[in-house]
């Protein structure tokens, strides 16, 4: 029984330097996630700005002048896609066609988001149970700069995982409805080009 213990507390020993590294990757991760978000978040708005109000009182009239508003380079999966929409072949069938290529899209972007939603609190668990061990070790032996450290890198690995969580769920949270909200607005686009082309 002791052999087994043994070789079970050196296999979760040898797991902390894997664990750390993934945690500073996902880490790393979050900080581009954070700043791609900003910037997504930024040509949302403009394009809410600009595609809002007119979306809104569209009309079999109108679609032309929703596609004059179109810039000349897609700035986001809204824009490529409504210009798709706007300018190629009209139908129910490739309209259905298209709202499924960008719900896909927005799913692939979203993966970034709960992974790190997801993984973040699991290795920092794993991190903080892992060095828990030794830091009571260093307790029951008397060394405190032993204990010292090992609880450093048990709230560092708690705290980090944490934080790339706290990313991933806020960035994910905020896509998701900018996803749903493009997705209705797309629909309707559809529905009048595809009534305007009917008559």
């Amino acid at each position: 029984m002791e052999i087994i213990s043994k070789s079970l507390f050196w296999v979760a020993n040898s797991l902390l330097i894997p664990d750390i590294i993934l945690l500073l990757i996902l880490f790393g991760r979050s900080l581009l996630l954070t700043g791609s978000f900003y910037n997504q978040m930024m040509v949302k708005r403009r394009n809410d700005a600009l595609f809002g109000k007119k979306i809104k009182e569209l009309s079999p009239a109108t679609v032309d002048e929703l596609k004059s508003l179109l810039p000349e380079i897609d700035n986001s999966l809204f824009v490529k896609y409504l210009r798709d929409l706007l300018t190629s072949p009209s139908g129910e069938a490739y309209s259905d066609y298209l709202l499924s290529n960008l719900e896909n899209e927005a799913d692939k972007d979203l993966s970034l988001s709960k992974l790190l939603a997801k993984m973040g609190p699991v290795l920092g668990l794993i991190g903080t149970l892992i060095a828990m061990s030794p830091a009571l070790v260093g307790l029951s032996t008397g060394d405190i700069s032993g204990m010292a450290y090992n609880m450093q890198v048990v709230f560092a690995t708690t705290v980090v995982g944490l934080v790339v969580s706290a990313v991933g769920l806020v960035t994910l949270q905020f896509k998701q409805r900018w996803y749903a909200k493009d997705i209705y607005s797309l629909e309707y686009v559809s529905r009048i080009v595809n009534s305007n082309h009917e008559k």
